[in-house]
C-alpha cells in the first residue's frame, strides 16, 4: 500500500558506505519514509531489484494496454513533475504509474488504458503529450534514453527553435544527403503530435 518505493545503491570502502547509509536513513525518515530496509546479502539486493525490473510486467496485470513515456527533468523538479503527472491522469481519467531513475531525473510514466474502449487510446496519447510538454516547461527534455523516433518528433518544435531545427536538418544532410538513415524520423513533419502507426484494435488483433 506504499505510494512509492525508492531504491538507493551506495558503493565505496566499507567505512565510508556505512556512514553514508546512516545519512541516507536520516534523510529518508525525515521525508516521511515508513520503512527503511537494507539488503543484508547479494540475494536480498537482487530480490529488491527484481521488483523494479518486473514492474512493467506487473502493470500488465492491472491493464490490458499501457503506454510508456520517456521524459527527463532536472532532479530538483522530480517531485513537482510527479504531482503534475497525477493531475494529468485525473484530467483524462486515466491511471498513471511512474517508474523512473531518480538519480538523473529520467521519468517513465506508464499510462494505463484500454484501447478497446473508444477514445481511450487518444486520451493516453494526449496525456503523454501533456507530460512531455510539462517536462520541457521545467527545463527538461522529451527523451532521456529512448530517443525521439516518429512518435515524439512533432514535439521537437516545442523543445528547439526553428533555427536550431534547421541546423540539425542541415547537419544530417551532410552525412545523409539521400535521406537513407532513419527517414521521416526525429525532425518535425507537421503531421501532428504523438502519431503512432498501428493497426486498429479489434477482437482479432487482441488474440
Amino acid at each position: 500500500d506504499a505510494a512509492a518505493v525508492l531504491l538507493i545503491e551506495l558503493e565505496g570502502i566499507k567505512e565510508a558506505v556505512e556512514e553514508q547509509v546512516e545519512q541516507v536513513r536520516e534523510a529518508c525518515l525525515a521525508c516521511g519514509a515508513r520503512e527503511f530496509r537494507i539488503a543484508k546479502s547479494e540475494v536480498e539486493r537482487a530480490l529488491l531489484w527484481k521488483g523494479r525490473k518486473n514492474a512493467f510486467g506487473a502493470v500488465g496485470r492491472l491493464s490490458p494496454f499501457y503506454y510508456v513515456q520517456d521524459g527527463v527533468v532536472p532532479r530538483t523538479k522530480i517531485a513537482a513533475t510527479l504531482k503534475e503527472i497525477g493531475k494529468i491522469g485525473e484530467k483524462y481519467g486515466l491511471t498513471i504509474s511512474n517508474i523512473f531513475h531518480a538519480g538523473d531525473g529520467n521519468m517513465h510514466p506508464i499510462i494505463l488504458f484500454d484501447a478497446r474502449k473508444p477514445g481511450e487510446l487518444e486520451k493516453a496519447q494526449h496525456a503523454g503529450e501533456d507530460i512531455l510538454k510539462y517536462c520541457i516547461s521545467v527545463g527538461g527534455s522529451i527523451t532521456g534514453e529512448h530517443g525521439v523516433g516518429m512518435e515524439k518528433m512533432e514535439l521537437m518544435a516545442d523543445l528547439f527553435t526553428p533555427d536550431t531545427l534547421d541546423m540539425i536538418g542541415r547537419f544530417k544532410s551532410l552525412f545523409d544527403p539521400t535521406c537513407l538513415l532513419n527517414p521521416d524520423k526525429v525532425l518535425p513533419t507537421g503531421r501532428g503530435c504523438m502519431e503512432i502507426r498501428q493497426k486498429p484494435v479489434t477482437a482479432e488483433t487482441m488474440l
